[in-house]
Order: C-alpha cells, then structure tokens, then sequence
C-alpha cells in the first residue's frame, strides 16, 4: 500500500485499473477482500501459482530486488559496481543510506535508502523513529547494523506492534549510547540529526490478542476494518492482514 505521512498516517491501495482506494474512509466499515484465484508476478507480471515475495521463481532468483543484500546489507556489493544488476545496484545502492532506530513493538535498529524514509519507517509501523547514521552506501550502512544488532534486534516484533505495545524508553538516549558503542572507523558516520519522529496510525481500537490470516488459506477475508498500521489490516476480533505478502494477488474488495 501506498502511504503518505500526515497527522495520522494515510494509506492508498491501487487496483487494476490505476485508481487508487483510500482505505482510512473504510474504517469502522464491514468489507470483505475476496481473492480470485489468480497471481501475476510484480516482476515480469506473468500469471504464476505460487510466489516468492510477490515474484515467480526465476524472478526472484535473478531480481536485484530479492537479492540477498536486499535483508543483509553488509553484503551489498554495489560500491564495487557488483551485483545482481550493477545499473540497478549503482541507481538504488550506491546512493546515501541512513541506519536508524524505530519503535515498532520494541527498539529495533534498520537500514534504508535515503530516499526512503520516511516512508520504510512507516512501513514497519514505528510509533517513532530517530536517524542513527548516514552513509555514502548501502554496505556501509550494513556495517553499522551489525555492530548496533549486537545490543538490540533489527526485527520488528509485528504481534507486539500491532498490540500498540512498545517499550518505555527514550529513543534519543538510546541513540547516544549505542553510538557510542561503534568502533572508531564507524563513528565519523554517526548523524547529528537528533530529531525524533512521531507516527500515529488510523486505528479505532488495538486488540489483545492478534491471528494473522493469508488470502492462500481462506479466499475469503471479511470483518469490520479496525485499523490499518505498517503493511497490515486490522480486523475487529483481532484479525490481521500483510498486505505486502499478497503483492501480485488478484483481490475483489467488496463493501
């Protein structure tokens, strides 16, 4: 889904046809998302029955999109004009990057291109987000991560989130003392950005308990929408929807 930051976070999702659907007006509605039995690949968009986050399988395994820097970035290799697709790589991973912490269910520390933000932040849910550091490229950024994943998780606890549960902590002064613990070829990276971003999602009421439900298991998905944060639906009676792990499914939303 398509998102743009506002007071509360406003969330898009386009169908077929180009027109996009603003999902924040369908809270508090009953709808239903009725799966039609039919995947195309994001990639190359033939018509596929399974898929490999959202791509058919030679896709995803030649895509500089799935490669494998994509979830470890230390690895990127696109400062050395290498990779899966070195002008995809020069265009997207040789760019400035920033490493920064998030509250999404816990402290979590992440890696993003600089374009990117804030719109990664808001796809992982944080309630806030503090940039830790800036670098020229990707595997440098993933350098830092390593380092910082030491202390804290780089994984966002999705239950948690979606709970609104999120430790008491001040992301400022968690900033400070983990930059602290980077070895000194590092520190010369660390941002003097010390603001703190604020993110409210449109939710009408959080649940206790959270189920994930998947459009492979029941074509059928249906409630009232209770709320909408990162990439996930809330249902009233804590049912919860990736949106993301759907990418390429042919869904008729009915109201």
């Amino acid at each position: 889904m398509r998102t743009e930051p506002n007071e509360t976070i406003q969330y898009y999702l386009r169908g077929e046809s180009g027109d996009e659907l603003h999902f924040n007006t369908l809270l508090g509605n009953e709808i239903q998302l009725h799966f039609k039995g039919e995947i195309t690949c994001i990639e190359c968009n033939k018509s596929i029955r399974k898929t490999y986050q959202g791509m058919c399988y030679p896709c995803f395994s030649t895509s500089p999109r799935a490669a494998e820097c994509i979830i470890r970035p230390e690895l990127c290799r696109a400062h050395l004009g290498e990779g899966r697709d070195p002008e995809w790589e020069e265009q997207n991973h040789n760019q400035a990057h920033v490493v920064y912490l998030a509250l999404s269910g816990g402290l979590k520390v992440g890696v993003t291109r600089a374009t990117q933000v804030p719109a990664r932040w808001i796809d992982q849910g944080a309630s806030q987000t503090i940039v830790l550091a800036q670098t020229p490229y990707r595997q440098l950024a993933g350098a830092i991560e390593m380092e910082i994943k030491q202390f804290i998780s780089d994984k966002t606890d999705w239950r948690k989130m979606l709970r609104n549960e999120s430790p008491d902590v001040d992301i400022l002064e968690q900033k400070e003392e983990l930059a602290e613990l980077l070895s000194s070829a590092l520190l010369p990276f660390v941002s003097d950005d010390h603001k703190v971003h604020d993110w409210q999602y449109p939710v009408l009421e959080y649940p206790t308990k959270v189920s994930s439900v998947s459009l492979d298991k029941q074509p059928l998905i249906e409630g009232v929408l209770a709320g909408i944060r990162g990439q996930y639906l809330i249902f009233d009676g804590g049912k919860v929807m990736n949106i993301r792990n759907h990418s390429g499914y042919h869904v008729q939303i009915k109201l």
